[in-house]
């Protein structure tokens, strides 16, 4: 526990030291993402945001590799794929006493106690954030709640996690998203969950 909260704390002060510095390109592993070095500051730590706070983990599709699943670069932070099939979760494997979650191998849906869930598509297309103001994503960001008045996000979605950044931190954060190449991508809404089967 005591590595795990060093970890933590290493990786919010190195995002704390980058606030306001321009980017050393020099000695940064190659991103999931290619930010021109001229990009405006807010979307360079809009960036910086996204990949540490994981956002390609469940937003970006992937591809199987031989060494394992790697991002799809073509498809970044578009969510599920519209077009893949679901496959069926197998009956009897989550409950409080057993797994709590499935995830399809590309980790972009998710079933659980609350159901299905999809990640959303983040790119700034007609089906993903393009129609969203900075506001629109701030307000979902603080209440969990699409829009700030829709329905609840669900897990994975760690939204509680991101109310330690400040509202330029997510403005920074939603300019990146809106900087980044739109994918047309209608993801599906989420299943709810399904009542167990009479025996």
């Amino acid at each position: 526990m005591k590595n795990i909260w060093m970890w933590c704390v290493l990786g919010l002060l190195t995002v704390a030291s980058t606030q306001g510095q321009t980017a050393n390109t020099t000695s940064k592993s190659p991103g999931p993402t290619a930010t021109p070095k001229n990009a405006d500051k807010d979307v360079q730590r809009g960036e910086l945001l996204a990949r540490f706070g994981g956002c390609h983990d469940c937003h970006t599709p992937k591809v199987m590799t031989p060494t394992g699943p790697q991002l799809d670069t073509a498809r970044l932070l578009s969510g599920y794929p519209s077009h893949a099939s679901l496959p069926a979760a197998p009956q009897g494997v989550i409950g409080p006493t057993q797994w709590g979650a499935l995830a399809t191998n590309d980790l972009t849906a998710w079933a659980g106690p609350w159901g299905i869930s999809f990640a959303a598509n983040l790119t700034p297309d007609v089906t993903g954030l393009g129609p969203w103001t900075a506001q629109d994503f701030i307000h979902t960001m603080r209440t969990g709640k699409h829009l700030g008045v829709g329905r609840a996000l669900l897990p994975p979605m760690p939204w509680f996690n991101l109310e330690a950044l400040t509202d330029q931190d997510l403005r920074a954060l939603f300019k990146y998203l809106h900087s980044i190449k739109p994918i047309s991508n209608q993801v599906p809404q989420p299943i709810p969950p399904q009542p167990p089967a009479v025996r």
